[in-house]
C-alpha cells in the first residue's frame, strides 16, 4: 500500500467515528492525490470529516495539512455531495408518498437507508434509488404510467427504471439478476423469504413512512450485491465502509450462523471473511461485531483491497464500436475470473453460457 492509501484509511477511519492515528513517519503528504483517491473511492466527504477531526485533536502538524486552496475546493465538493443528498431525500419522500397514498408498501434498499448508519448521513454519497414493492412492481409501474405519464424502462434484468426529479429509480422485482448465474435463483429465493419473514424497520421521512430491510435480509443482500459487483467489474472503498457501518449498527442483530451457512453454501464465505478482515484492520471495527467471522487469510484480504484501490484490470470501457465493447467485456470477464471463483460456486463455463443467454434476452445490457 502506498502512503496515499494509508492516509486515506486513516482519514476514513476517523471520519467513521473511529480512532485515527496520524503516524509521525508519514512525511510529505501529496494532498492532491489523497483528495483524488477519496473522490474516486466514494469517500470524499467521509475523509473530510476525518481530516477535521484529526486537525481538531491536534494530530496533524500544520505543515502536513492541506493548503487553504485545497481545503476550499474540498469543501466545495462536500457542499455538492450534501445538496445531491438533499435532492435524493426529497425524491424518496415524493416517491414513497405516492406509493403510500395508493396502498403500496415501499422497501428502500442500500443508499439512503445505509446512510443513516453513518455519523454524518449526508456525507455518504447516494446515486440511484433502489426500491422493492413486495411483489407489486408491475402494478405500481402501470399506475405511474397512467397517473403521471412516467416512462418506464424495462430493458434491465431484475428491475425496471424511471426517474423522479431527475434521479434514477430502480424498481426491483428481483433483488439480484437470476439470469446471470444458476446459483442466483436459489439466493433470490432466500432473499425473498428473508424480506417478508424478518422484522423490518420503519422510518419516517418528513411524515412519509418508509420500510428499511431487516438486518438478516440486509446482511445477505449487501454481501451478495458487493460480491457480484466486485466479481463483474469493481467496487469502491465506500462499499467496504457501507459494510463496516452496517455491521457496527446491526451486527448484534444479525444471525451470523445463518449468514455464514448461506455464504458457505454459495461460496462467498472467503469473501465475507476477507471483507470483515479489512473492516477490522483498516477501519477499526471490533471483531465481535462481525460475529466472530473474520478471515485469517490476510493475503487474500490485501489482494481484494488492492484491487479496490488499483484494479488489476483497470481499463475503461470503450464507447461506440459494438465489436470493441464486446471484446473489452470478454477480456474483463476473463481477467476477473479469480474474483468469480472467490464469490460464486458456478463454473466459468456454465456462467458464460448463462450470461450469453441473459444478454440475448436483454440486448441493450450488452452495451450498458
Amino acid at each position: 500500500m502506498s502512503n496515499t492509501h494509508e492516509i486515506l484509511f486513516c482519514l476514513t477511519r476517523a471520519g467513521l467515528g473511529g480512532v485515527g492515528e496520524w503516524s509521525s513517519g508519514i512525511g510529505k503528504v501529496e494532498w492532491a492525490e489523497v483528495i483524488k483517491l477519496a473522490a474516486v473511492q466514494g469517500v470524499l466527504a467521509i475523509a473530510w470529516d476525518g481530516l477535521q477531526k484529526l486537525i481538531a485533536e491536534g494530530k496533524i502538524p500544520a505543515e502536513q495539512q492541506p493548503s487553504r486552496d485545497q481545503m476550499l475546493r474540498w469543501l466545495a465538493n462536500i457542499d455538492s455531495i450534501e445538496k445531491s443528498y438533499a435532492r435524493q431525500k426529497a425524491a424518496i419522500r415524493k416517491l414513497a408518498s405516492f406509493y403510500d397514498r395508493n396502498g403500496f408498501r415501499m422497501m428502500l434498499l442500500k443508499g439512503y437507508g445505509l446512510s443513516l448508519c453513518y455519523p454524518t448521513p449526508e456525507h455518504r454519497p447516494c446515486g440511484d434509488i433502489d426500491i422493492w414493492l413486495y411483489g407489486r412492481q408491475q402494478e405500481a409501474d402501470a399506475l405511474l404510467r397512467e397517473k403521471h405519464g412516467v416512462k418506464i424502462d424495462e430493458d434491465k434484468h431484475h428491475h425496471t427504471t424511471f426517474t423522479v426529479n431527475g434521479i434514477l429509480v430502480e424498481n426491483h422485482y428481483d433483488f439480484i439478476n437470476v439470469h446471470s448465474h444458476a446459483s442466483n435463483v436459489e439466493i433470490e429465493r432466500e432473499l425473498k423469504r428473508l424480506a417478508v419473514a424478518s422484522e423490518s424497520k420503519q422510518i419516517d421521512v418528513e411524515g412519509t413512512p418508509i420500510t428499511l430491510p431487516a438486518p438478516d435480509f440486509n446482511a445477505l443482500f449487501l454481501l451478495k450485491h458487493m460480491a457480484a459487483h466486485f466479481a463483474a467489474i469493481e467496487i469502491g472503498f465506500r462499499h467496504i465502509c457501507d459494510w463496516a457501518v452496517f455491521v457496527r449498527a446491526y451486527g448484534d442483530k444479525v444471525d451470523w450462523d445463518l449468514l455464514k451457512t448461506t455464504a458457505t453454501q454459495f461460496n462467498m464465505h472467503r469473501f465475507l471473511g476477507a471483507v470483515n478482515r479489512i473492516c477490522v484492520d483498516r477501519l477499526g471495527i471490533d471483531e465481535s461485531m462481525c460475529g466472530g467471522f473474520v478471515g485469517e487469510d490476510r493475503a487474500l484480504a490485501e489482494r481484494i483491497l488492492n484491487d479496490i484501490l488499483v484494479p488489476e484490470f483497470g481499463e475503461q470501457q470503450p464507447k461506440g464500436n459494438p465489436v470493441k465493447v464486446v471484446w473489452f467485456k470478454w477480456r474483463r470477464w476473463w481477467a476477473n475470473r479469480w474474483k468469480h471463483r472467490l464469490v460464486y460456486r458456478d463454473s466459468l463455463g456454465a456462467t458464460f453460457v448463462h450470461q450469453v443467454i441473459a444478454h440475448l434476452r436483454k440486448p441493450k445490457s450488452i452495451w450498458g
